[in-house]
């Protein structure tokens, strides 16, 4: 989007227009641009990428020590500006050829995939960026499905009933039991073993006792 159609999209909306500095890292010296007062990140970044010749998907853009996003929680995020603001920008070099590297540190948290639901996607927006919580617990959140966090709030009801009928340590046994019974699964025509998989040959364990085993015993006198 080119400044000409930001500024006839903003003036739609009666907003006045702002002169903001902007200081890009590195040898360039602060220059200064003229935007509208409330615009979206996103036509904020493509502006400052025009006028300066930058790559916008490598362009960050810096507010009072706040990294801007262009979205949250599924709808764009649109930021206030003052005559004679100051804006940090920041270009994030682009990896050496023929390596696939991603220096951004957002890319190496935990994110939800883009076919999750939208309460989904605010929600998990909300423990993150309100409450704080560590990707461990997000992690732990999201990834069951919810079948298991059906299965996780049902076992929690029966344990309170069975601790009121102080049947607790056989409720906690029962559910060991059947956890493994019903995690054990049937092996399909032509599935190797977990044995099989630790001896391709088939040999025999040393101190197998079987009918071959008797036999030579019997026939070299150790019987």
């Amino acid at each position: 989007m080119r400044m000409e159609e930001i500024v006839e999209e903003t003036n739609g909306k009666h907003e006045k227009m702002v002169e903001i500095t902007l200081k890009v890292i590195g040898p360039a010296r602060p220059s200064r641009l003229r935007v509208p007062s409330s615009l979206r990140v996103h036509d904020l970044r493509k502006l400052i990428a025009g006028k300066n010749r930058l790559p916008v998907e490598n362009l960050k853009l810096i507010s009072q020590g706040k990294v801007l996003h262009d979205r949250e929680d599924e709808d764009d995020i649109y930021i206030q500006l003052n005559d004679g603001d100051s804006l940090i920008v920041a270009v994030k070099p682009k990896a050496p050829s023929g390596l696939d590297i991603d220096d951004d540190e957002e890319d190496l948290k935990f994110q939800l995939p883009q076919s999750t639901s939208r309460w989904k996607k605010k929600l998990y927006s909300f423990l993150l960026n309100r409450l704080k919580l560590p990707d461990i617990l997000l992690i732990s959140i999201f990834s069951p499905s919810l079948k298991a966090w059906i299965l996780v709030i049902l076992w929690f009801i029966l344990a309170h009933v069975a601790h009121k009928w102080d049947l607790g340590p056989l409720y906690i046994l029962g559910t060991g039991f059947c956890t493994i019974f019903l995690n054990l699964g049937r092996r399909q025509p032509g599935d190797v073993s977990a044995y099989s998989i630790f001896n391709e040959d088939f040999r025999e364990l040393p101190g197998t006792l079987n009918a071959d085993a008797i036999d030579r015993d019997i026939r070299t006198g150790q019987f």
